[in-house]
């Protein structure tokens, strides 16, 4: 696809990509000794939150999450490592997608733990919806997430409005 297909010039995806470490303590887990699934989200709350501070250059709320997703277990005295990049801008918010891993520090094998999308909503200082500057996928993979972006959008909407909510 061409680049005439996006968006008009904004900042690249690289410029306001986040990564956060944590280590898994024994307050953050279950009878199990495995993460709470509230507490990853809380992560990657922050991390998407961060990224998106950064595109933005304002302050975010954060409206939505979509497809969260727990794939491994992550067990205390892992490490948590967090990955967010803005996937796409549309006018007041914009959607970032938060990938997390786990990694053992004894052997150094990571899994992939988590993943979700997360929408939010950029404010001035008064807490109003403030206008975003794009985004500008530069990679094969940043424009695939582009797209896709969209289509989970329109899904997102359709859904608010069959329910009755604002749009």
């Amino acid at each position: 696809m061409s680049a005439s297909a996006f968006e008009p010039q904004g900042k690249p995806v690289r410029a306001s990509q986040s990564e956060m470490t944590e280590v898994v303590l024994p307050n953050d887990a279950n009878p199990l000794g495995n993460l709470l699934g509230g507490k990853v989200m809380h992560w990657m709350d922050m991390c998407g939150a961060i990224a998106a501070h950064r595109h933005c250059g304002s302050y975010v709320v954060t409206a939505s999450f979509d497809y969260v997703e727990f794939l491994n277990p992550v067990r205390v005295g892992e490490l948590i490592i967090l990955k967010a990049s803005v996937n796409r801008v549309f006018r007041t918010s914009l959607e970032v997608g938060v990938k997390v891993f786990s990694e053992n520090v004894l052997t150094g094998t990571r899994l992939h733990t988590s993943s979700a999308y997360i929408t939010f909503v950029a404010l001035d200082e008064y807490g109003r919806r403030k206008e975003i500057s794009p985004v500008t996928p530069e990679t094969d993979e940043e424009r695939r997430r582009y797209e896709q972006a969209g289509v989970r959008r329109q899904h997102r909407l359709f859904l608010r409005q069959r329910h009755g909510k604002l749009a």
